[in-house]
Order: C-alpha cells, then structure tokens, then sequence
C-alpha cells in the first residue's frame, strides 16, 4: 500500500523540496482555449446543439501545460519550444511570462501558426473540440536553434522533461540534442512521447506512457495480467529507460525499473470529469519527485496520486501539493 512507502515525514520532505528545483520543459507547446456555455435546444440547421456562450478563456496547453504544472507544485520552469509568428503565440508568451516563467526559449517559426485547441464546454461536458495547428516536421533552421537552445539551458537546471504532442518538436536532431546532452551533463529526463516517436526516447531516464499507447508501441493489447506482463517486457526492452510507468486510468499505474522489477500502484477512487492534461501533471510530479531526492517508486506514488487528483477537474489543469498530499491521506483513511 502506497502508505508503506511514503511515511508523512518522507513527504513533507521530498514535497518541501520541490521549490528548490528548476525543470527545463521541451516540447510541442499550444494554447487551450475553452468556450463555456449552456446548450438548450438543437440546431434547426443540423441534428447539432446550440451552445450559447458565457464566456472564454485560455490556458497554456501541451509541453506549457507541464510548465504550469510544475509552476503550480513550486519549482521553477524554462521551456524551449516552437510557437508561430501569430496573436495566439503572443498570448502564450504573456500567460506564461506573467507566472514567472523563462520564455526565452521558445523559437518563432513564422511558416506554421502557433497550435491552439478550442474545447466548447456546455454544462461541465466538453460538447466538441476544433484543434488548429501544424504537424509537420520543423525545418532544419529551426531545429538547430532548438538544438543549441537545448544545449546552452541543459547545465544549469536539475532536471528535463520532454512534453511530446506530436507537433513536430519529436525530430531526431531535437531528441538526440536532449538525450545526449543530458547524458553528458548528468541530468535525467522524463519523457511523456507519443507512439510513433516513443523509440526515439530510448535511453531516457524515465518514459510515461498510458495504456493505449504502451500498446501500440508493443504491439500487443492488454486484457489481462499476463499481456501486461508481455507489454512490459516488450517496452523495457525496445525503450531501455531507467523506469517505465504505464498509467491505466481506473487500474493505476504500472512501474518497472530497467532489472525487470514491475509493481503495480492502485488508483485511487476519484470522480473522474475530465483526462485531459492527466498525462501533463504525471510526468511534472515525477521530474519534481525524482529531483527532490525521490526513490522511483516514490515518485510513482506521488505521480499516480497526482494524476488523481488532476481528473477531478474540468478542463486541462494542474494540482498543488496540498492536493497531492490531501488525496494521500483519503487513501490512508479507506
């Protein structure tokens, strides 16, 4: 039981010392806009609802989901991105500037507009989401500014994670400059990627993926025990990370370190209203974790009780180590 493994004195201390560390954040990076409104009547145009709309509002979304993340648990944030020449771009630049965090990173590639996913929301439920954006690869020009980016911020942080959203950011100059470079420098970097450039993480320190996506990699669906077990073999082998967490939403999460060990972590029982940025706020617990002097499966513990605690939300969000700290203690209660 995950209370076995965090006493309240080893949290407070790994949690106090989340704000002594700064994460580098590299990844595709977009806004999230939301439309909120109710929705009474159908369209007499199509068999389509009418929303009426309340308000608007915008968040930074992908790789800068992560960083808000981090920012919202204490620690300190850099980001190195790719965003466009384009009004989205400079209201990205100003929610993220005005939390505090160094944008000086983020690369402006006027060919391609700056990724924004519009989620129109009637009654708490998201009705349709419109995503504006540009998944093709970067040109060589920009990735090797990314690539030097990355080289130049790598000394003078603690640790890395890498928000891939398939956006382009995934390229193999960018991958390699993250990998190696953090090899050279000594810091580990946690990896949240998507099927299709999973196997260009290989080696990293740690690779988050969840259940549909330890899938696809592996090549081998999941309905029971022994599937997993074959998923994470599979995974070890073709990823050869540190540690390996799948996240299975109502079945918990999965940890297996590179010697094979694998354990299962419960989820916790939470009324789930949105999964949206779950993926986010796991990998920004774990960097946090991991930085502040956490064990693996430490930092799992936090990772899935913060993956928890983040679903109970509408919209994508992040979570604080007050509610890391309170859905523990509603474990430890049951």
């Amino acid at each position: 039981m995950e209370e076995r493994i965090l006493t309240d004195r080893r949290l407070d201390k790994i949690l106090s010392e989340f704000a002594a560390h700064h994460v580098l954040v590299i990844g595709d990076v977009m806004m999230d806009e939301y439309v909120w409104g109710n929705a009474r009547r159908i369209s007499p145009e199509a068999p389509v609802m009418v929303v009426e709309v309340d308000r608007e509002s915008y968040m930074p979304g992908g790789a800068a989901n992560v960083v808000n993340n981090v920012q919202a648990l204490g620690g300190t944030t850099s980001m190195i991105g790719v965003i466009g020449d384009d009004p989205m771009a400079e209201r990205l630049v100003g929610c993220l500037s005005e939390s505090g965090v160094d944008v000086a990173g983020l690369v402006v590639d006027p060919s391609r507009p700056t990724t924004l996913k519009t989620r129109i929301i009637a009654h708490s439920q998201q009705v349709v989401r419109v995503d504006r954006e540009s998944r093709r690869k970067l040109s060589g020009s920009v990735m090797k500014k990314v690539a030097a980016l990355v080289e130049e911020r790598l000394p003078s942080v603690d640790i890395v994670v890498f928000s891939d959203y398939d956006k382009g950011m995934a390229s193999s100059v960018v991958v390699n400059a993250v990998i190696e470079g953090a090899r050279r420098n000594g810091k580990r970097v946690v990896v949240n990627p998507k099927p299709k450039n999973a196997r260009q993480f290989k080696t990293a320190s740690v690779i988050s993926i969840n259940q549909s996506e330890a899938e696809a990699v592996s090549g081998v669906t999941i309905g029971c025990d022994k599937d997993l077990n074959r998923v994470s073999g599979r995974l070890l082998n073709i990823l050869k990370p540190e540690a390996l967490l799948i996240t299975r939403g109502p079945h918990g999460m999965r940890v297996i370190t590179s010697d094979g060990n694998a354990e299962d972590i419960p989820a916790h029982l939470v009324e789930v209203y949105d999964v949206a940025g779950a993926g986010d706020t796991v990998v920004s617990v774990m960097a946090l974790s991991l930085a502040s002097g956490a064990e693996i499966r430490e930092a799992a513990v936090l990772a899935n009780c913060a993956g928890g605690a983040v679903v109970r939300k509408v919209g994508v969000a992040t979570v604080t180590p007050a509610e890391i700290r309170a859905l523990l203690n509603e474990g430890d209660s049951r």
